[in-house]
């Protein structure tokens, strides 16, 4: 990386802008990314079609907050979050070769209603967050990707990992970095349990996709339930809350 992790500058979001451009060609990417999980369901039938193994286990995620307020208080303020830890590879190919890895977190908030995140190896400065970067290890900058909607335009998280925790950021579209919470893993055994983190279906608190994020995401989320004979939305829902209990 050649951008320091602390980032540089203010944190400055900027406004959002959607386009019927952007909606549509949103929507034809979301049907061929359900396409693209279509195929890999079809040569993999048993588990998931992306990410299919994985270590679990609990942690801590202590929020410190943002320099400049995005408007999303769980990205602003101070706090603590229970969260499920999941670190896996996008393809499962088996190390040491190089795999897309992926930092999947479950917040458990206190009515056991579940906020997912979804990170992926990329690049780190402004035009390559928004790449996936294969690698050989999970030890590299991770993003979002897409943005999440604040009250003051689109915001990126992304994450990098250390020796003894990982630090997450936040980030306009093109601006720099800046820490707002620390991932705590607790030590103990790994296992692989059966959770699926859905980012559209399990939003974080006070964070949600732009309208042309979400046409591009659900369709592959929805065809990847499918796929494992997952039960609807509603029965999800409840059923997470039993998990979280």
């Amino acid at each position: 990386m050649s951008e320091s992790p602390n980032g540089y500058g203010p944190f400055v979001p900027t406004r959002e802008l959607e386009t019927p451009a952007a909606e549509q060609a949103s929507g034809i990417g979301g049907q061929v990314l359900a396409g693209v999980v279509r195929g890999l369901a079809a040569v993999r039938p048993a588990g998931k079609p992306l990410h299919p193994r994985g270590a679990v286990h609990r942690g801590r995620l202590v929020r410190t907050g943002l320099p400049t307020p995005t408007g999303a208080s769980w990205l602003d303020a101070p706090g603590e979050d229970e969260v499920l830890v999941r670190w896996s590879r996008a393809i499962g190919l088996p190390a040491p070769l190089p795999d897309i890895h992926g930092l999947a977190l479950r917040v458990l908030s206190a009515d056991g209603t579940p906020g997912d995140l979804l990170m992926a190896t990329t690049g780190w400065l402004p035009p390559t967050r928004l790449l996936l970067v294969p690698g050989f290890g999970s030890q590299r900058p991770m993003t979002t990707l897409l943005p999440y909607s604040t009250p003051t335009g689109p915001v990126v998280l992304g994450a990098c990992p250390g020796e003894t925790s990982t630090t997450l950021y936040a980030a306009c579209l093109r601006g720099p970095w800046h820490p707002f919470a620390e991932l705590h893993e607790t030590p103990g055994d790994e296992s692989d349990e059966p959770v699926s983190f859905d980012p559209v279906l399990h939003p974080l608190p006070d964070l949600a996709f732009p309208s042309w994020v979400r046409r591009l995401r659900e369709p592959a989320y929805r065809t990847a339930r499918a796929t494992r004979d997952e039960p609807d939305p509603v029965e999800v829902r409840s059923a997470d809350r039993e998990y979280a209990s």
